[in-house]
């Protein structure tokens, strides 16, 4: 079995315009059991919901802008880091890493916050992976 590597976080204290506290879930891995993933989940529980999905590389920092102006219009904004990266679990491994693994994992997060509709905002392996699940 390959090794999963945490980055700590340390290491994304005082981030320009990212003052959101992490959430995690733990999704299913073939190869390593659970992984951790991390997403933000920001805006009234009750407002649409935004999926924001990035590609590589990259992770939800991206959207940190457009969170701040959606939210504050009473969306709520989801934003996974895909296994891999930003905060999420790390496996060492390439083989590791599969377009079916990621769609399954982002699935596995959407079903536990319930989500079965959201607007999509994706970039690069964000739109395949999110226009599959939703």
């Amino acid at each position: 079995m390959t090794a999963v590597l945490r980055t700590p976080d340390h290491h994304f204290a005082n981030l320009p315009d990212f003052p959101w506290t992490p959430n995690y879930q733990m999704v299913a891995d073939k190869t390593h059991g659970q992984l951790r993933m991390h997403y933000l989940d920001v805006g009234p529980r009750d407002g649409r919901i935004v999926l924001m999905l990035h590609g590589e590389p990259s992770w939800c920092f991206l959207y940190r802008h457009m969170i701040h102006a959606l939210s504050a219009r009473g969306m709520r904004c989801i934003a996974p880091d895909l296994i891999g990266f930003g905060r999420s679990d790390k496996p060492t491994a390439r083989s590791d890493y599969s377009y079916a693994g990621h769609v399954a994992q982002v699935g596995e997060l959407l079903r536990a916050l319930d989500i079965n509709r959201a607007v999509l905002v994706c970039q690069d392996w964000g739109g395949p992976i999110g226009l599959s699940l939703l």
